[in-house]
């Protein structure tokens, strides 16, 4: 991590025994992809022809890290590092604040399932409460984990249950049941002084949450995944994340499948008995993977996305000095059947656009854009690299095809910014702004004119539903 950021960084990472701190490792050059023009001004938007920046909403108190987004019908739900915010997207150029709800702790990753929502806390808090404050985890009393919320009353949520969980909840994934829902809890860095957070800690939280008693919601069990440990990291893998649990998961119901970002390794298992997840396949990139961040199904269930957050997100890597192939989206084809199929790498993709050095830019959280057809295409948010569109059809050759972006925050310091989180939800890409605030784009490209006939009813990106 750059010196020039460590004040905000500081704010980002502090918090929690799980932050995200992979070691930056080596670096290679690459030529410029950049054009002739140079980089864009200070927060100067630039983007392709092809998109239209609708509209921004100002984020209500400017100091305030923005994270996750999750949708539900007419609304859009934004989690922040202070709580989170209800928008009205009925008219996406107008979206209207509903409510803001005051609630803080590192990172508050959100999801929604009927009239429940989720948050994570993954920073060690002096209770459960909404009035809690920092205190150290090495101290006993101190809580994380997930809490619930009613959202009935869009104007008026109430905190109606928490469910503290081992090394806390970085982020979760719901999995939709019948009488109950699941959550899978991604929590890692485990130490000896921390007394709920100990070492070996080589698996994932498995909340149990019944949709009509939420509020006995419990820990059912704490599948390990990693039973050899996982990626032993440095020295043995210079520059790789030591695996101590898992960054983020993403579920496909349908296929009973899950895809694990897990630190230094991505898996692949089967969640047909949801209370016990069982791993089919599992890969490492010790060349050009430091840290496993998350993962995305195609339509087809045969290709999965793995993205790298070399830096930790803090960190400005989408320059020449770092190269195409680190901090990037690795691209795996599914290949073979049941128990015996296998992950198996055909390329990488990054944003072809180099970005400032005090600009942090690496892949982060994206979703699908559904377009059907046998064609792949997803919206990516790359921090401070903005939102990049890209089909990867031909997993051997991917390439973007739209891209909206703002220069960098200021021209004389690594400073944090940008889109933490960029999904197509109903017609548009939402993306949550770190420092702006929540931007709404509309893309206008006959490659993914299809997905505007998909309409769904909610949308937790990382519980990646069947498209029709």
């Amino acid at each position: 991590m750059a010196a020039a950021a460590a004040g905000l960084l500081t704010t980002l990472l502090a918090a929690g025994p799980a932050a995200a701190t992979p070691d930056p490792g080596d670096l290679q050059i690459a030529p410029s992809a950049r054009s002739a023009t140079g980089l864009p001004g200070q927060d100067q938007i630039v983007h392709s022809p092809n998109v239209t920046h609708l509209t921004t909403v100002p984020s209500p108190d400017p100091g305030r890290i923005n994270t996750d987004l999750a949708f539900q019908g007419r609304y859009a739900y934004a989690g922040n590092y202070n709580g989170f915010t209800i928008y009205d997207i009925a008219d996406p150029k107008a979206p209207k604040t509903v409510t803001t709800v005051l609630c803080p702790g590192g990172q508050n990753d959100i999801s929604v399932s009927g009239d429940l929502l989720f948050l994570s806390t993954d920073s060690s808090r002096s209770d459960d409460s909404c009035n809690s404050v920092s205190q150290p985890a090495t101290e006993k009393s101190s809580w994380e984990g997930i809490k619930i919320f009613d959202i009935k009353d869009k104007k008026n949520p109430k905190y109606i249950k928490s469910v503290e969980t081992a090394c806390g909840s970085h982020t979760h994934t719901l999995v939709p049941g019948g009488r109950d829902i699941y959550l899978y809890v991604s929590s890692y860095s485990p130490n000896v002084a921390y007394p709920d957070c100990q070492p070996p800690h080589d698996g994932i939280s498995v909340v149990k949450v019944p949709r009509k008693a939420p509020e006995q919601a419990a820990v059912v069990g704490f599948p390990v995944l990693f039973p050899d440990g996982g990626n032993p990291g440095a020295p043995t893998n210079p520059g790789v994340s030591k695996t101590t649990g898992c960054h983020d998961i993403t579920v496909l119901p349908s296929k009973n499948l899950a895809a694990g970002a897990c630190m230094g390794d991505g898996i692949l298992f089967d969640i047909s008995r949801p209370e016990q997840p069982r791993v089919i396949d599992r890969v490492q990139d010790n060349v050009n993977f430091s840290f496993w961040h998350s993962a995305t199904f195609n339509e087809r269930a045969d290709k999965v996305v793995f993205t790298d957050e070399l830096g930790g997100g803090g960190g400005a890597t989408c320059n020449e000095a770092t190269g195409p192939h680190r901090g990037a989206d690795g691209i795996y084809e599914i290949q073979g059947r049941g128990d015996q199929r296998k992950l198996v790498f055909r390329s990488y993709y990054k944003i072809p656009r180099h970005q400032a050095d005090t600009e942090n830019c690496v892949a982060h959280n994206g979703s699908l854009v559904p377009v059907g057809g046998g064609r792949d295409i997803m919206v990516q948010a790359w921090y401070q690299g903005g939102v990049s569109v890209w089909d990867f059809t031909d997993s051997a050759r991917p390439k973007e095809i739209a891209y909206f972006e703002r220069g960098p925050l200021t021209t004389d310091a690594l400073s944090l910014g940008g889109s933490w989180s960029a999904y197509y939800y109903n017609g548009h890409i939402y993306s949550n702004d770190i420092v702006k605030g929540l931007d709404v784009l509309r893309l206008d490209d006959w490659r993914t004119e299809p997905a505007r006939w998909v309409w769904l009813d909610r949308l937790n990106v990382q519980s990646q539903p069947e498209y029709h």
